[in-house]
């Protein structure tokens, strides 16, 4: 199966998806100090690049 931009795409942000639910995960159940939000933060900045990634699917 040849995979184009489109597809690229959709597997980048599922892809990102899944490792910013594992940081806020980490930062909510693992680490209970300051390092916590940081993590939690960095999962949020995650959601943040794949909710672009989702936007640009059909335009490139």
């Amino acid at each position: 199966m040849p995979m184009n931009k489109n597809t690229v795409l959709a597997w980048a942000t599922t892809i990102m998806v899944i490792v910013g639910l594992g940081l806020i995960a980490l930062g909510a159940f693992r680490y209970d100090d300051v390092a916590g939000w940081g993590f939690a933060a960095v999962g949020v900045g995650f959601f943040a690049i794949a909710w672009v990634f989702d936007a640009l699917k059909g335009r490139v």
